[in-house]
């Protein structure tokens, strides 16, 4: 199926870009410390202590295939798991889409990163020729209807269970948040509804 207008993007590259606006404006990024004793949001995924909360496994590859121009996302409907192969420029490509019920954050597994191969493999001949530049496995945070959740717990403030569309909807999760957390936002938020 050909959707016009769908889009994608590298996250490593949105993070990194997201990082450097975010300090443009003045905000502090600090990795590898303990968090401060108190908080008012708490975004840790998978490791939040909150009821219903699961994880769902993700393994993916990226591929180097000089051989082959592809710049759209190609989805291919697979009898266990609907795959995607992503273009990222430069003739690299990553191929995903496992969604497995599981909390174990092991590296890859072979009958996944098998089926992964073999997809591509299945999306076009040259891919035997590809090298497979890096594997990896994640874990998503995510509720029982899969969509994420504001959830408060005492006087802090969760967003979780983004599941498999985290940068899809952040924008409209982090206006909610901001909404709950800073109160100004709420009356300019019903203002431009308002005056919509």
């Amino acid at each position: 199926m050909f959707f016009e207008r769908e889009a994608h993007l590298n996250p490593r590259r949105a993070l990194r870009d997201l990082g450097r606006a975010a300090q443009a404006l003045g905000v502090e990024i600090i990795l590898g410390t303990k968090a401060p004793g108190h908080i008012d949001l708490d975004c840790t995924g998978v490791q939040a202590p909150l009821p219903d909360l699961r994880a769902v496994r993700g393994e993916m590859a990226i591929l180097h295939c000089p051989e082959i121009t592809i710049n759209r996302t190609i989805r291919l409907l697979h009898p266990r798991i609907p795959l995607y192969l992503v273009p990222r420029g430069g003739s690299i490509f990553m191929i995903g889409g496992t969604m497995i019920e599981s909390s174990s954050d092991r590296p890859v597994t072979l009958r996944s990163l098998s089926e992964l191969l073999g997809a591509a493999f299945a999306i076009h001949p040259s891919f035997a020729e590809a090298s497979v530049m890096e594997t990896g496995s994640g874990l998503r945070p995510a509720f029982p209807d899969n969509l994420p959740h504001l959830v408060r717990r005492g006087d802090v403030l969760h967003l979780n269970g983004l599941y498999r569309h985290g940068f899809l909807l952040a924008p409209a999760m982090a206006a909610r948040v901001a909404r709950h957390l800073i109160p100004e936002t709420t009356h300019a938020h019903h203002s431009e509804c308002n005056s919509a």
